[in-house]
């Protein structure tokens, strides 16, 4: 039988933080908890040995990273901020650690504590240009070759630098500045809803609308209202005699007029020709 997992330790938010500072020192800027989490705020210089004494010490026991993630602050002098995402498996509880530093200062990696911060240190050196010292192969990882900038600061344009297309005249995909033809674009699809001077197929059709508000290519004073006065129309006739009868003042064969209808009690027949069985219904 598997042994139950641990309760998640929130309420041991105020032991972790002093633990924490009692064993991190002049390394720990400040702490607090904030929704139930708890933030530690380090010095860059002393973020390895920081990570290295929240896995190994008893009480903290962080053994895992779980995810690097990056925060750009652009009107900090230090605008970057690397967050290490770490989870205590034995305590069931979370802790977020704060690395602050520019596009120019490197922050030291500790890919020799988990190797798996490699991949996620090349993800923020491509998203944000935070330059990571110790990292044996510190390349872009998501971004194409070639590609300038990094996509995720605050400064970049949302449309980018360069453009990707496949040239029919080079036979190959090649790069080039982006280039917008116009602001606004205003595709022209003889669309009369814009005031065209043209006139589609088929708007004589609708010279009047089919009711008040009803839509039409028209423009304001080309327009018949539709409460005005129509052309009067002669109703059609029917098609056939007597099977489409216009008036109800002909009688014959129609039972208007007539007390019954055609419906007189004399017409019924004397007795039915099913003979109901008595508590089963009709016969079976």
């Amino acid at each position: 039988m598997r042994a139950p997992a641990p309760a998640y330790a929130a309420h041991l938010n105020d032991a972790t933080i002093e633990l924490a500072q009692a064993t991190l020192g002049a390394a720990l800027s400040h702490a607090v908890a904030e929704v139930g989490e708890v933030k530690l705020y380090v010095e860059r210089e002393d973020i390895v040995r920081a990570l290295t004494a929240l896995r190994d010490t008893p009480g903290l026991e962080y053994q895992q990273l779980m995810e690097i993630a990056g925060v750009d602050y652009p009107e900090r002098p230090e605008r970057f901020e690397v967050v290490y995402c770490l989870l205590s498996l034995t305590r069931n509880h979370r802790l977020h650690v704060h690395v602050s530093t520019d596009d120019v200062k490197p922050v030291p990696s500790v890919t020799g504590i988990w190797p798996v911060a490699g991949w996620l240190e090349r993800e923020i050196y491509d998203l944000y240009g935070v330059l990571f010292s110790g990292n044996a192969d510190l390349r872009r990882i998501l971004t194409d070759y070639g590609f300038r900038g990094h996509p995720l600061r605050k400064d970049f344009p949302m449309t980018g630098f360069v453009e990707m297309r496949y040239s029919e005249e080079e036979k190959r995909v090649v790069y080039q500045p982006v280039s917008l033809a116009q602001d606004f674009r205003n595709f022209d699809f003889q669309s009369p809803w814009e005031g065209a001077e043209y006139v589609l197929p088929g708007d004589e059709k609708g010279m009047l609308p089919e009711a008040k508000g009803a839509p039409t290519p028209l423009k304001a004073d080309e327009i018949q209202k539709a409460d005005a006065t129509r052309t009067p129309t002669e109703a059609p006739k029917a098609g056939s005699e007597p099977y489409a009868k216009t008036t109800t003042t002909d009688t014959g064969k129609t039972g208007a007029g007539e007390a019954h209808g055609g419906n007189k009690a004399e017409s019924k027949p004397q007795e039915s020709d099913v003979v109901p069985t008595k508590g089963e219904g009709q016969n079976q």
